[in-house]
């Protein structure tokens, strides 16, 4: 498993990682976008403020870094950084298959992605991580899996995959929507000659969504490594969109909303890695804050107050416009 490395560590910033989806294209659904990144989104602007932005998560103590092939340009961002720094070798890179990119570097295209996890997607997508990160790929994830994927009973995929497993690859799935629960446990029954076939977990966890929370617990016991993304529902829990009570308990530990919320997943016994998807280097250092926030009893149940059904958590989302 390559995220042995992160346990030889000893930063407290080693289990936090960095997602690319908001800086490999130029549009996403991420609050306050607008601000952040500015009007330039070229694919120079994008390619050296991912750059930027993978040189100041290492020199914090980052080691996991994460894209996927609906990213935009995500991979080629991190396969060039790479490249240009040969001594990194302690990272763990991770990507994934499973939905295509469709904007055309435009930020209001008709559609940004299209869905697919045939053995045909992976075996294309397959090819373009491959081009692009060659042996530096450590993890290749199944994009949002749902209860109803037909990945979960594609015996063929299921081979393939077990054969890139048996490669040194590590294969694993994320998740989306309000069956996340159900869609982690239908995964770690889908085996290969009597062997799982998953290693890892990337699940939607954060202070207004909980539920993935005792699926991704029984998960990290079956020896899974879990990974959390959307720590901080896509913009919904940072700065002046985030909830009056986490306000309130940022400003009594000194630090932004965005750090306690993900204080908030790292407290939690199961999770390995919990992702940071800043767009600039001054909210991923607001976010590698989170390593040194201490949360109390009363403080834990005040944010616990703040979880919604997962339904209207994931109907929101679905409204939220591609910036």
């Amino acid at each position: 498993m390559p995220f042995a490395r992160l346990a030889t560590a000893t930063t407290p910033t080693c289990h936090i990682g960095l997602g690319l989806a908001a800086v490999g294209r130029p549009g996403y659904i991420n609050l306050g976008r607008d601000e952040d990144l500015g009007e330039d989104r070229s694919i120079e602007a994008l390619r050296a403020r991912t750059h930027e932005l993978l040189d100041a998560a290492y020199a914090q103590g980052v080691r996991y870094f994460d894209a996927a092939r609906s990213y935009g340009r995500s991979e080629e961002f991190l396969a060039g950084w790479l490249q240009a720094r040969p001594g990194v070798d302690d990272v763990v890179i991770g990507s994934k298959w499973g939905y295509t990119y469709t904007a055309g570097w435009s930020t209001d295209a008709e559609t940004h992605e299209v869905k697919d996890h045939t053995l045909a997607t992976y075996e294309r997508q397959r090819a373009e991580s491959d081009a692009l990160l060659g042996d530096r790929l450590d993890l290749y994830q199944i994009h949002s899996v749902t209860p109803d994927s037909p990945a979960l009973t594609d015996k063929e995929l299921h081979a393939r995959l077990a054969e890139a497993a048996a490669q040194g690859l590590t294969v694993g799935f994320s998740t989306s929507g309000p069956a996340q629960a159900d869609a982690v446990r239908a995964a770690l029954a889908v085996t290969v000659d009597g062997e799982p076939l998953f290693r890892t977990v990337q699940s939607t966890y954060n202070a207004l969504e909980t539920s993935a929370g005792p699926a991704l617990a029984e998960a990290h016991a079956a020896g899974l490594t879990v990974i959390v993304k959307e720590g901080m529902a896509n913009g919904r829990l940072a700065g002046a969109q985030a909830p009056d009570v986490l306000k309130e308990i940022a400003g009594r530990t000194g630090l932004g909303c965005d750090a306690v919320a993900l204080a908030l997943i790292l407290r939690q016994p199961w999770a390995g890695v919990v992702l940071s998807g800043a767009a600039t280097t001054a909210q991923l250092a607001s976010n590698l804050h989170a390593a040194a926030v201490d949360l109390d009893d009363d403080q834990l149940d005040r944010l616990a107050s703040l979880a919604e059904e997962p339904r209207v958590y994931w109907e929101r989302r679905g409204r939220l416009p591609w910036h």
